[in-house]
């Protein structure tokens, strides 16, 4: 591996998703059995969910740890690091599908970004399917999945996902809209857009809130609304989570991390990231 290379890409993980595959659905037990050795912390280049019908044990998104429960289902970008502790009686799905997996199927090319759970949003990316949508969330991907085993059309097996993906935005995001307005739901999806972007060389709240047309202050209400976190804390904690996705790239040194990050001085990072993670990067890393 490149020392320079930012955060690795376990190529193991990614070898079913290739120039011929671009979706791979799987019984999750058998997955596991396929994946045993990958526990350890890693990343996809790919989208990445799974739905638990059953099991124990725990997964760990982005150093996040959620405790397994039946129908619970998790969705990742790519980018986000995680691993697993499961105790061997996981059932369910795992479903991978490539970035441009929709993109020449669908008109608009950023149809996903309307669902929070498809963006990396830690607060969105995992819950429990309530009980009424259960049935049908199974069915759907049992039909992905004879569909995948039976060599169907492409586009057939993308609309079927399309299919489940909206179908488990009806059971999840309709309270969360209800208590939004449009405008500001645009404008808190666009400040995490711009973080997304710029957080490694615009750190300051108030230089959002200028390319948003709004005052910081403003800026802060809208995030608090939503997840109860200020403007700064949302920037900072995108920064600290970049931070420990470097650290698990042990190639990387502590200074060059910090060069990354764009802080000119190693000390300060050092200060910032123990402030926010409690310790230091050193004794971060050594956790892992």
């Amino acid at each position: 591996m490149n020392k320079k290379n930012t955060i690795p890409v376990i190529d193991s993980c990614s070898i079913d998703l290739n120039n011929k595959t671009t979706i791979h659905i799987d019984d999750l037990k058998e997955y596991i059995i396929k994946h045993e050795d990958m526990v350890f912390p890693h990343k996809h280049n790919f989208f990445h969910f799974v739905l638990f019908t059953k099991g124990s044990g725990e997964h760990i998104i982005d150093f996040n740890h959620y405790n397994i429960e039946p129908y619970q289902i998790y969705f990742m970008v790519p980018g986000q690091v995680h691993t697993w502790n499961f105790t061997g009686d996981e059932e369910g799905y795992v479903v991978n599908f490539s970035i441009d997996y929709f993109q020449s199927f669908l008109l608009r090319t950023d149809y996903l970004e309307r669902f929070s759970f498809l963006q990396g949003k830690i607060e969105r990316l995992i819950f429990v399917i309530p009980e009424q949508f259960r049935n049908q969330s199974i069915t759907i991907l049992e039909q992905i999945l004879a569909a995948k085993t039976a060599g169907l059309s492409e586009d057939y097996i993308r609309t079927l996902l399309l299919q489940f993906i909206l179908y488990i935005s009806i059971s999840t995001e309709r309270d969360h809209q209800e208590h939004s307005t449009p405008y500001n739901h645009k404008i808190f999806n666009s400040f995490q857009q711009l973080v997304e972007q710029q957080f490694k060389s615009t750190k300051l709240p108030s230089v959002y809130a200028d390319q948003l047309f709004i005052t910081p202050n403003h800026l802060n209400a809208i995030c608090k609304s939503y997840i109860g976190q200020s403007a700064g804390e949302i920037i900072r904690n995108r920064i600290v989570l970049e931070a420990k996705r470097l650290l698990v790239n042990r190639n990387l040194n502590i200074s060059e991390i910090a060069d990354e990050l764009q802080f000119n001085d190693n000390s300060y990072f050092t200060k910032f990231f123990k402030k926010s993670a409690g310790l230091t990067p050193e004794e971060f890393r050594k956790q892992l």
